[in-house]
């Protein structure tokens, strides 16, 4: 028996699904203008050292950066390997996932790196815009030229940022789509402007000024000049994330819009540098960001104030998308069960509290260790480029499972990922420049997965499984036992167990020999996290009774897991069908429970046993998970049964084989 808890919802395309788009889906990549030509430039010598080649060869090497990747990779491939409408690195791997059970390692590997990377952004982001302040005459004279305000001003904007996070951002989040747009007007348009007096800037465009510039003299980086074109594609990932959220066809219609602006940002900047370079006033500005110098005076605290709203945007995504790959990670037992809140009745919209205290924390700490943003981009690119080449790796595996011809499967991973090592060797140079921080941060989430993801493997390779069938005449026996009161009307124990049939041998043990429960109906609930992102179904077996029932609810990856919720709907459905019998209620209050018996929940919490024989590895992975889940959401909270009936019994968790042990009889002289 199998029956839909739910349906799908599908998303319209509109103007406000366009705007929406423009809000969720682009504040990352949308605020790179902010910083890429600027870390161009300072890479190269500053402004004294800006030629005709350097600007040509920087401009072609950022447009084909977003042709390439962003356009050909992201919006073209990746977009079209959704899984039921959800994109996103772990969506891709759940996709895929049955292939091979090696693919865990560039999911995870990954996941980790784009979770540092939402830690980065915000701190990039808020900063570049607020160093703009410095480029505003009133606020010189007031403050002076110092980072001291600029860190302190950017401390502030990003802990309130992380502290309305608890309350929702529903309403906010309205206003983000239109604000995007004029975020990309204002920059095309200040772009433009300057554009118009050189055309030739135009011949940037061709790939040849790009490859000629990488090997030129001018080029005083050298190869390590792709650290910094990189930046222009940053937020390619999150587009890809996003899919879910926003639905392909919003993002097809609004990426030219965006590309377009962004281009002629570039192009802008460019053509101004080209006219200003011999200007030994702007030689000598520390920290030279052509970027807010390119605006008029009357208009530069319009421009700072706008970037900064765009900075906040960027950031918000990234920290709602934080989140949502946390849940998923948790779904697919990549990460322990952490305490989940939804804030408003937007779909998909969730916070997470332990996750947003830690990406607090850890942005204020990387603004305070690096001070300016100059030092935060060498750590900033080389999260992303983690990212981008595993999910390189996870598409192609998509292709073969697609049945894509492989001569074209392998020209698509030998092209990008060529390319994606090429920016990665370029970022990793940067590594005792402050790289090392993303691999300090994404080192650390990647640890706990892999020893969440092993402690699991480890339990299901060992932990014993029994048959309820063997059981089937002893629970009637039970059942019918009048000398033994009712444990419960209705008794419930959750299972990890998928296989038909199959339970816990921990949860006979607590039936028959912890304490004998006597039930009307024994219920069994495994949950199902399945490789679609909102499935909501559910199984029956009854093991032809009326008093047995194994029900497997499958659940999407992005479905919040509340049984109690779901089996009263299966209770309802089985006694509507005859399948169980209706348990009256002489004392009900009301008409909804007058037919429903009362349910136990039974949760078998597990002990590490010391008589367990594991390895020292084992025993050290095993050891850390019952300790992260100590401090993880309880099981009563994340099943959604903290208005139930729950009953928790310890037992010991014996794996491997059992410890051989003997003890000595003496005799003692009396």
């Amino acid at each position: 028996m199998e029956n839909k808890l739910t349906t799908k919802q599908k998303k319209n395309l509109s103007i406000s699904g366009l705007l929406v788009t423009l809000g969720v889906v682009y504040g990352d990549i949308g605020t790179s203008p902010l910083y890429v030509m600027k870390a161009l430039i300072e890479g190269n010598g500053g402004l004294v050292s800006v030629t005709d080649e350097f600007i040509y060869g920087a401009l072609s090497l950022v447009f084909w950066t977003l042709t390439l990747l962003t356009t050909i990779k992201y919006v073209m491939i990746a977009l079209r390997a959704d899984n039921h409408g959800e994109g996103g690195i772990f969506s891709l791997y759940a996709l895929i996932r049955k292939k091979a059970s090696w693919l865990i390692v560039p999911a995870i590997i990954g996941g980790a790196a784009l979770l540092a990377d939402g830690i980065l952004t915000p701190a990039v982001t808020v900063t570049t815009a607020i160093e703009g302040l410095r480029t505003i005459p009133a606020y010189v004279s007031f403050f002076g030229t110092g980072q001291q305000t600029v860190i302190m001003i950017t401390l502030v904007i990003i802990t309130f940022l992380f502290l309305i996070q608890r309350f929702g951002t529903e309403l906010i989040g309205k206003f983000f789509g239109p604000l995007m747009f004029l975020w990309f007007f204002m920059i095309g348009t200040i772009g433009l402007v300057n554009v118009l007096g050189n055309f030739d800037i135009f011949r940037s465009l061709s790939p040849v000024y790009g490859i000629k510039f990488l090997f030129s003299e001018n080029n005083k980086a050298g190869f390590l000049i792709l650290g910094s074109v990189f930046l222009a594609t940053t937020g390619a990932e999150a587009l890809y994330s996003d899919l879910g959220h926003v639905g392909r066809k919003n993002i097809y219609l609004t990426w030219p819009y965006v590309k377009i602006c962004l281009l002629l940002s570039y192009l802008g900047q460019g053509a101004w540098l080209l006219d200003v370079r011999d200007n030994e006033q702007l030689q000598a500005i520390k920290g030279f960001n052509p970027f807010f110098e390119i605006m008029p005076d009357w208009f530069r605290m319009i421009g700072v104030a706008a970037a900064t709203l765009a900075a906040i945007i960027a950031s918000q995504a990234l920290i709602s998308g934080s989140y949502t790959l946390v849940s998923e990670a948790i779904k697919l037992k990549l990460l322990p069960r952490l305490k989940t809140i939804y804030p408003s009745s937007s779909k998909g919209q969730l916070y997470i509290p332990v996750v947003n205290t830690i990406l607090w924390l850890s942005c204020l700490g990387v603004v305070l260790y690096f001070r300016n943003s100059e030092h935060m981009e060498a750590a900033y690119g080389l999260a992303i480029t983690i990212t981008m080449l595993m999910t390189t790796i996870l598409l192609f595996n998509y292709l073969i499972v697609k049945k894509v011809p492989k001569v074209l499967a392998g020209m698509m991973i030998i092209f990008f990922g060529v390319l994606e090592i090429l920016f990665f060797i370029s970022s990793i140079s940067k590594f005792f420049h402050g790289g090392f921080v993303t691999i300090i941060i994404a080192a650390t989430i990647l640890m706990v997965m892999v020893i969440w993801h092993k402690a699991n493997q480890i339990e299901q390779n060992i932990v014993r499984e029994v048959s309820l069938l063997d059981y089937k005449n002893q629970l009637s026996k039970l059942k019918a036992e009048e000398s033994i009161p009712y444990y419960a009307t209705n008794l419930v124990y959750l299972t990890s167990k998928e296989t038909e049939g199959m339970i816990d041998n921990e949860i006979i043990y607590s039936i028959f020999d912890k304490q004998p429960k006597r039930a009307a109906v024994y219920w069994f609930v495994n949950v199902l996290v399945t490789d679609e992102p909102r499935t909501m179904e559910y199984t029956v077996e009854t093991f032809e009774t009326d008093f047995i029932v194994k029900v497997q609810l499958r659940l999407g990856f992005r479905v919040p897991q509340q049984v109690s919720t779901y089996l009263r709907q299966i209770v309802i459905d089985l006694m509507a069908d005859g399948t169980i019998e209706k348990q009256p209620q002489h004392w009900a209050t009301n008409n909804f429970n007058q037919d429903i018996g009362d349910f136990c929940f039974v949760l078998v919490r597990e002990e590490l046993s010391v008589d367990s024989e594991l390895s020292r590895k084992g025993h050290f992975i095993m050891s850390v998970k019952l300790a992260i889940k100590k401090v993880s959401v309880s099981p009563i909270k994340w099943f959604g049964l903290e208005y139930t009936d729950v009953k928790i019994e310890h037992v010991p968790l014996l794996l491997g084989n059992r410890k051989k042990t003997k003890l000595k009889r003496v005799t003692t002289k009396i």
